[in-house]
């Protein structure tokens, strides 16, 4: 079957996406040939984007993810359009995203499972105050509240747990959907990578530039870029 009568013959989708599903917006990804985890630090990328450093090193934390975590510039692009697209036509269940970016909510999807966090939300460690990404961003050095606790992102760093209420939620519309779109992810980074084996449906699909390890259960795999390949599902 093709794309297109895989789509026409779903009424659950789940979408699960990785670093993949940002590149078209101008996001590098992290561990194809020029992603960041290729580029050349005197701390290894993985290394900083860890828990322990960020609480040993928070300037150092800072400084490196104000300058490659934070693309608050950048736009939603083809894939997350046609899946905010098939979310308003009742096809799409939900997405299930590795991205912390927020693009899917951008482009004005509603039920998106976030399992590494979002770069939006900050919290104070002492109070709990929110703060933007915009905050983070204009902030200097480490990033203070009002009451004088240090601002963590509420992203999921190298040592920290997926948070539960997400993790089971994210299971449940896998398990419900019939068909799973998988895409943009290289499904080497667990446990979020194994969420894959709750689809019990129809229809498993997988769209990434390379090859992964769920190719050969796939029933249709696609190599290009995800935005161009969904741009071309009419809804």
């Amino acid at each position: 079957m093709t794309l297109q009568e895989i789509i026409d013959d779903s009424k659950k989708i789940v979408f699960f996406g990785g670093a993949g599903v940002s590149t078209e917006s101008g996001i590098p990804d992290f561990r194809s040939e020029d992603g960041l985890y290729r580029m050349k630090y005197a701390v290894p990328p993985e290394v900083m984007l860890g828990c322990d450093y960020f609480f040993s090193h928070p300037d150092d934390f800072y400084r490196f993810y104000r300058d490659k975590m934070l693309p608050l510039w950048a736009k939603p692009n083809a894939a997350h359009l046609k899946l905010a697209e098939l979310e308003r036509a009742g096809k799409l269940l939900a997405v299930v995203t590795q991205n912390i970016d927020g693009l899917h909510q951008s482009a004005g999807s509603h039920r998106v499972y976030e399992l590494h966090g979002s770069v939006h939300r900050n919290t104070c460690l002492k109070c709990g105050k929110k703060y933007d990404a915009a905050f983070i961003a204009r902030s200097e050095g480490v990033p203070h509240c009002t009451c004088g606790g240090m601002i963590k992102p509420d992203v999921v760093l190298y040592g920290e747990p997926l948070d539960g209420e997400t993790v089971e939620g994210a299971l449940a519309a896998i398990s419900e959907a019939d068909t799973l779109i998988v895409a943009g992810t290289s499904l080497t980074v667990y446990p979020a990578a194994g969420f894959v084996h709750a689809f019990k449906g129809k229809h498993l699909v997988l769209i990434n530039r390379d090859p992964t390890p769920l190719d050969c259960m796939c029933e249709l795999v696609l190599r290009g870029k995800v935005g161009e390949v969904l741009s071309g599902i009419i809804v």
